[in-house]
C-alpha cells in the first residue's frame, strides 16, 4: 500500500484513495473524513489553568456529580464545559459509550475486567477503571466482532 500526502495552501482540500475493495480500513477513514471539522481539540480546565486536550490523548469522559470531566493518558482530570450528549456529536468514532455517564476511546482500552458479582469494569491504559454498563458491554461487544 502506498500514501502520498501533498500540502498545498492554495488547492481545495479533496481525499482520494484507490483500492481494490473496500474494507474495515477503507470503511474507517472514510468515517474520519466525513466527519472531521478541523476541530480535534476540547478546552480542559483545573483549578489553576486551562490546556487544550486533543482528542487523541482522552482515555475517559465522565459525568461525576454533574460536572463532565475528562482523564487523559497521564490520568489526569481536566473539567470541561460541554455536556456529555454535545461532546457525543464531536467526539470521533473511536469514543464509545460504555455507561449511562461515560464515553471511552476504544484505542485507550486495555482490557475489560470481570467481577465475582457479573460486572464488568473497562481498564484504561493510565490505571483507571470505570463500569461498563451490561447493555453498553453488548454494544461494544458487537462492535469488536464486527472489525
Amino acid at each position: 500500500m502506498e500514501f502520498t500526502l501533498n500540502i498545498d495552501p492554495k488547492c481545495r482540500e479533496t481525499v482520494v484513495a484507490n483500492v481494490h475493495r473496500r474494507t474495515a480500513l477503507t470503511d474507517e477513514i472514510e468515517e474520519l473524513v466525513r466527519n472531521y471539522t478541523g476541530d480535534d481539540q476540547l478546552p480542559g480546565y483545573t483549578e489553576d489553568d486551562m490546556r487544550m486536550l486533543t482528542f487523541s490523548e482522552i482515555e475517559l469522559i465522565c459525568v461525576q456529580e454533574g460536572k463532565t470531566f475528562a482523564v487523559d493518558n497521564r490520568g489526569h482530570e481536566y473539567r470541561l464545559k460541554l455536556r456529555l450528549y454535545e461532546l457525543e456529536e464531536r467526539l470521533p468514532p473511536s469514543f464509545i459509550r460504555i455507561n449511562k455517564s461515560a464515553l471511552a476511546n476504544e484505542k485507550h482500552l486495555m482490557r475489560f475486567s470481570a467481577g465475582f458479582s457479573g460486572a464488568v469494569d473497562a481498564v484504561f491504559r493510565c490505571g483507571r477503571k470505570e463500569y461498563v454498563s451490561r447493555r453498553c458491554f453488548a454494544e461494544i461487544k458487537r462492535r469488536i466482532n464486527a472489525k
